[in-house]
């Protein structure tokens, strides 16, 4: 089973270590020791933490959707020239870029600072992992 350090799991969990640790102390997470006495966490229970924590944040007025793949985020940049956008979210640590038509990104008042949401809907979506 796949174990992490401290460290790792902050990184992963969006917080600091010394959170990480409050949580253990507190039992939030379950941690052990590894052959060198080293506190670490099982990846099942960092997994199961960061579910707990991704709550997205939702737009207003926003209807349902069969997307399971939706980021909420800030509009950070807009390239628009007389037929096509590039507009881009900061949507927590990540960055999405779409291209779409720039009448749709006029349409939607696409500039910095607008909050908006990337909504992907794919048959195919890439996973890499070590082996």
């Amino acid at each position: 089973m796949t174990q992490m350090r401290v460290r790792e799991a902050a990184g992963f969990l969006g917080v600091s270590e010394d959170t990480v640790r409050r949580w253990i102390e507190r039992g939030a997470l379950t941690a052990g020791a590894d052959a060198a006495g080293r506190t670490v966490l099982e990846g099942t229970e960092v997994a199961r933490k960061a579910r707990e924590l991704a709550v997205a944040p939702q737009l207003p007025g926003a209807t349902g959707s069969s997307a399971r793949n939706r980021f909420v985020g800030l509009v950070t940049h807009v390239v628009m020239d007389t037929v096509m956008a590039q507009v881009e979210l900061q949507c927590g640590p990540f960055r999405v870029v779409s291209l779409m038509s720039s009448e749709a990104a006029r349409e939607l008042g696409l500039e910095p600072g607008k909050v908006a949401a990337a909504v992907v809907k794919a048959t195919q979506v890439v996973i890499e992992a070590e082996r």
